[in-house]
């Protein structure tokens, strides 16, 4: 599990084809500290396996469905990325329950300056906007963020200089891709009312043949 508070700004030093899978190079000082093959690191919200670790650099291996469910297939060398390490137990979670399990994405659709801070707009998939609410939480390339205004097929963030300066959301230009993951505990809610309701109906049916 994650909170969406990113550890730092890493870098793609490579990219290897795999044909059906892709394997990514990664340089990160932070999240490598301690690193063991094995071990789980976000890396723009997707959640990714160590599988080899030398240095400040690590390699993880992307299957096909990753690929095509995110934007990491856009990534090339020298691509900067959001890098987090799971949350330790006991841990302060500082932003939201991430699971690094992205449910679609998203593109930056403008940004709006302010002397203080930057409110983005982005784009937002129509299965998912019924998860997106005013004040609620949505990762965005592994980073939580309160959505400011939720629309039919966007949303709006505002971004402090912290984050503009330390993620790739201070990188991002009109067009790019995002990765997003909605809040999970909604989807619960959801899933549990709708078996709720079903129950219902089938309590109705018997009741009235």
């Amino acid at each position: 599990m994650f909170t969406g508070i990113v550890e730092e700004l890493g870098e793609v030093t490579a990219v290897e084809n795999l044909g059906d899978a892709a394997r990514f190079r990664l340089r990160g000082p932070v999240v490598t500290e301690g690193a063991r093959h094995g071990d789980s690191i976000a890396v723009n919200g997707v959640c990714l396996t160590v599988v080899e670790h030398e240095g400040d650099e690590f390699t993880a291996d992307v299957m096909a469905e990753t690929l095509k469910r995110s934007s990491l297939g856009v990534l090339a060398v020298g691509s900067r990325v959001n890098l987090e390490r799971p949350t330790a137990v006991g841990a302060r979670l500082g932003g939201h329950i991430v699971q690094g399990h992205v449910d679609g994405t998203g593109a930056v659709l403008e940004r709006t300056p302010s002397e203080h801070w930057e409110i983005v707009k982005i784009s937002l998939p129509a299965e998912l906007a019924r998860y997106v609410v005013e004040k609620g939480s949505i990762t965005v390339d592994g980073i939580s963020l309160t959505v400011v205004d939720a629309g039919a097929d966007h949303f709006t963030v505002s971004l402090i200089p912290t984050t503009l300066a330390l993620t790739t959301l201070g990188l991002k230009k009109a067009g790019d891709p995002v990765n997003l993951e909605v809040d999970v505990v909604a989807k619960y809610v959801e899933r549990l009312l709708g078996d709720r309701a079903s129950r219902t109906a089938d309590r109705s049916g018997e009741a009235g043949a």
